[in-house]
């Protein structure tokens, strides 16, 4: 599995705004961008302005650090999302908010997406009663999610709520 393992607050300066990617932190005045409100690097002081290019490309970095998905996990939803009727834009949101890790980050059972993501790659949540540990699987409008009925998970679950 292909993933950032590197620092998630410089992500947030990079892109001007809050990811959230950090959980707790990103309320507190510890927040990277907060603290720093330029991006990174040796020449940060210097903001240039992007061309329509520039502008797109951003957006689509944001919109993968955002809910943690790499280049091709991004351009297989993109394709989909072309493929289906609609605005594709919103087909991509609605196929990038249906994935098990996010749905579990939203429902409240994690803090952010990384830990949501983490505990499911570990068998912690079932769908419809079966244990899932595809993180990228992607939820249906009639499909229940629980977490496995154990102590550890609850402790964790509680605490996230």
């Amino acid at each position: 599995m292909a993933r950032d393992t590197g620092p998630q607050c410089k992500r947030c300066r990079r892109e001007g705004m809050q990811l959230f990617l950090k959980g707790s932190r990103c309320h507190s005045v510890k927040c990277g961008i907060r603290r720093r409100d330029y991006p990174p690097g040796e020449h940060s002081w210097r903001r240039s302005r992007f061309s329509e290019y520039g502008l797109q490309l951003r957006e689509k970095q944001k919109a993968k650090r955002y809910y943690g998905v790499t280049e091709k996990a991004f351009r297989i939803a993109f394709v989909a999302a072309d493929r289906a009727r609609g605005n594709t834009g919103e087909n991509l949101l609605e196929l990038l908010e249906s994935r098990l890790d996010n749905v579990v980050y939203r429902l409240g059972f994690a803090v952010n997406r990384r830990q949501a993501r983490q505990m499911i790659a570990h068998g912690l949540f079932l769908v419809n009663g079966k244990k899932v540990d595809i993180p990228s699987y992607l939820v249906r409008k009639d499909e229940e999610i629980s977490p496995v009925r154990k102590d550890k998970v609850k402790k964790m679950v509680k605490e996230a709520l």
